[in-house]
C-alpha cells in the first residue's frame, strides 16, 4: 500500500509522495540489511568459540591424562521457556501494529474530515504492547540470570557458564535497541513527524525484531542442547 499521492501529475517525479516513500524505505532496508548481518556474524563467532571450547582437551598434571573442561549447567528452563513465548507473542504484536500504521497512512486524508466517523476511532496501541512485552523479556532475563547465578554458576566458572551470559546478554542488548525504537515510532506523533516517516521506522523494525526473535530461539537452542 503506497501513501496517497501528493504531486498531482502522476509522472512519479519528485513531488509526488510515493517515489520519495519508497526511496526512502530502500535505504532503511539496506541499513537493516547490514545491521541484521553484522549481528548475525557476531553470533556466528561466538558460536564457534562455544564450540572450540566444548571440545578442548587439557593435560592433568595428576593423571597426565587428556581431560574435558567442560562442566554441564542446569538452565532455568522454565523460565527461559515463559521468556521465549512472551518474545514470539511481542513479534505477533508488532505485526498488528504494521498492519495499522499501514492503514492510517492510507486514510490520513480522511481523518481530516469532518463526519467521516474516523476522527474518534479508538485504535489499540499495539506498538506500546509490543515494547511492554519486550521490555518484559528483558526482566524475565534477568531474573533467569539472578537464578542461574543461584545454582552457583558465574561468568567465571568453567564450561558454558560464560557462554550463557555472554549469548543471552548480547542479545538482550541488541534486543534493547529494538525497545528503543519502537519507543520512538509509538511517540513519533508528539515529533510532528509525517505518517509516512512512521511507517518506515515501523516497517524496519519488525523485520529486525522478528530476527530478534529467531535469534533468541537459536541461542536458547544452542545453550541447550549444546551444554
Amino acid at each position: 500500500v503506497h501513501p496517497p499521492e501528493i504531486g498531482g501529475g502522476g509522472g512519479r517525479d519528485p513531488g509526488d509522495g510515493s517515489p520519495d516513500y519508497e526511496r526512502r524505505l530502500q535505504r532503511a532496508r539496506i541499513g537493516l540489511i547490514c545491521g541484521v548481518v553484522s549481528v548475525s556474524m557476531l553470533f556466528i563467532i561466538l558460536t564457534a568459540v562455544f564450540f572450540a571450547r566444548q571440545t578442548s582437551v587439557v593435560l592433568d598434571s595428576q593423571t597426565h591424562r587428556y581431560i574435558r573442561m567442560w562442566i554441564p549447567i542446569v538452565l532455568p528452563v522454565h523460565l527461559l521457556l515463559w521468556n521465549t513465548v512472551i518474545l514470539l507473542c511481542s513479534s505477533v504484536t508488532l505485526e498488528f501494529a504494521r498492519r495499522q500504521v499501514a492503514r492510517d497512512m492510507v486514510l490520513a486524508p480522511l481523518r481530516t474530515i469532518v463526519g467521516t466517523g474516523m476522527e474518534g476511532r479508538v485504535r489499540a496501541p499495539w506498538l506500546l504492547m509490543t515494547t511492554a512485552l519486550g521490555i518484559t523479556f528483558l526482566f524475565g532475563q534477568w531474573l533467569a540470570w539472578t537464578q542461574f547465578r543461584a545454582l552457583g554458576f558465574r561468568s567465571s566458572t568453567v564450561g558454558p557458564s560464560p557462554f550463557f551470559y555472554v549469548l543471552t546478554g548480547a542479545h538482550a542488548i541488541h534486543l534493547t535497541v529494538g525497545i528503543l525504537i519502537l519507543l520512538y515510532a509509538a511517540t513519533a506523533s508528539l515529533f510532528h513527524k509525517a505518517i509516512e516517516h512512521k511507517r518506515i521506522v515501523v516497517e524496519v523494525t519488525r523485520w529486525y525484531w522478528h530476527f530478534m526473535g529467531v535469534l533468541w530461539v537459536y541461542v536458547f537452542a544452542l545453550l541447550w542442547f549444546g551444554q
